[in-house]
């Protein structure tokens, strides 16, 4: 059992389980009656997205390719999921990664450029297990 991190749409792995979308914003398009069957999500965390703000800043730091633009994005992302309810529900999702198969998931291609690099980092330093 483990949490896998995965890009939204995608196929999804055997024994993948609950897949959550850490996204702001729901697909575009879709009707949420198909998100789970078109490999999208099951369950939406935005709660683990970048506020609007820091997704244009994030796009920005993408676009531009600069390792220091995107250094600064993570200490911001960092920061903001270091507020509020947000790291007791990391603590959670590293909890049950020992128990539970699930997947979390955004939309980027690049997970390296992605949010969800960040995600990752965070629930190993919490002790997840991560595939």
């Amino acid at each position: 059992m483990a949490i896998r991190i995965v890009r939204l749409g995608s196929p999804r792995a055997a024994g993948e389980g609950l897949r959550l979308g850490t996204v702001r914003r729901p697909p575009r398009g879709v009707p949420k009656a198909e998100f789970a069957t078109r490999d999208f999500y099951d369950q939406w965390l935005p709660q683990l997205a970048p506020s609007l703000e820091l997704m244009k800043f994030a796009q920005a730091a993408q676009a531009s390719g600069e390792d220091k633009a995107w250094g600064q994005f993570v200490k911001k992302f960092r920061a903001e999921l270091g507020e509020g309810e947000t790291p007791r529900l990391l603590d959670l999702l590293a909890a049950l990664s020992h128990g539970t198969p699930m997947a979390l998931g955004c939309y980027c291609e690049d997970e390296a450029r992605c949010h969800r690099s960040v995600l990752r980092a965070l629930l190993a330093e919490r002790g997840a297990d991560l595939i």
